[in-house]
C-alpha cells in the first residue's frame, strides 16, 4: 500500500508539469482503478463485452490525456475516474445496442448471450438517462450513484470523496436506488 498522501503529492506534481511525477504515478493509480474495477465487476454477466481491464484502460487513457490535470487530491481522481467509467460504459452500451441493429456490419452468427447483451446495454442506457434527471434534482445523490455504480467505490470510499459522512452516502445511495428504480420503470411502461 501506498504512504498516505502519496497519490495527492504525485497528483499535485503531475498538474504541476512534472512527468516524472505522472511517471511514478501511474502503477500506483492504475492498480487501485484495477482494483476498484474488479469490485465493480464481480458478479456481472459472463456475456458482458466489455472487460473490466478495458474499462480501466479506457478510463485511464481520458485521465492521463485530460488536458489540465488538476485534481485535489486522490479522492478528486477517483471521483473523476468513476465519472470517466461511466461514460465508457453508457458509450459501450449505446454501441452494443447499435450493432444489434446491424450498426453497418453483417452478422455472421447468433449466440443465446445477445439478448442478455441487449437487455444490458438498454438498461445501462435508461440508468444513465434517469440519472441525467436524478442530478437535475439532487446533484450529490447522482454522483454518490456515479461513484458506487460505475466507478466501483464503496461506501467509505464515496463519503471520502464527497467530503461526507458514510451515513450520509448510505441514506443518499439508498434513497437514490428507490428513486431511480421507480423513474425506470416509469419510464418502460
Amino acid at each position: 500500500m501506498n504512504p498516505p498522501g502519496e497519490v495527492t503529492r504525485l497528483l499535485a506534481a503531475w498538474g504541476n508539469g512534472d512527468k516524472h511525477a505522472l511517471n511514478t504515478l501511474m502503477p500506483l493509480v492504475y492498480a487501485e482503478l484495477h482494483r476498484i474495477a474488479r469490485r465493480a465487476w464481480n458478479g456481472q454477466n459472463p456475456g458482458n463485452t466489455l472487460q473490466p481491464t478495458a474499462l480501466i484502460n479506457e478510463a485511464y487513457l481520458k485521465l492521463i490525456n485530460s488536458e489540465e490535470p488538476a485534481f485535489q487530491g486522490r479522492s478528486h481522481f477517483f471521483a473523476v475516474a468513476s465519472i470517466a467509467m461511466r461514460h465508457i460504459l453508457v458509450n459501450h452500451a449505446r454501441g452494443s445496442l447499435s450493432a444489434k441493429r446491424g450498426g453497418g456490419l453483417a452478422m455472421l452468427s447468433l449466440d443465446d448471450a445477445e439478448p442478455v447483451v441487449h437487455q444490458e446495454a438498454a438498461e445501462v442506457i435508461a440508468l444513465h438517462e434517469a440519472l441525467e434527471a436524478l442530478q437535475e434534482i439532487d446533484p450529490r445523490k447522482s454522483r454518490v450513484v456515479e461513484m458506487r455504480y460505475f466507478g466501483g467505490l464503496s461506501i467509505d470510499e464515496t463519503a471520502e470523496a464527497l467530503g461526507v459522512s458514510v451515513i450520509t452516502v448510505n441514506r443518499d445511495w439508498r434513497l437514490a436506488r428507490t428513486w431511480l428504480i421507480r423513474e425506470m420503470s416509469r419510464k418502460s411502461s
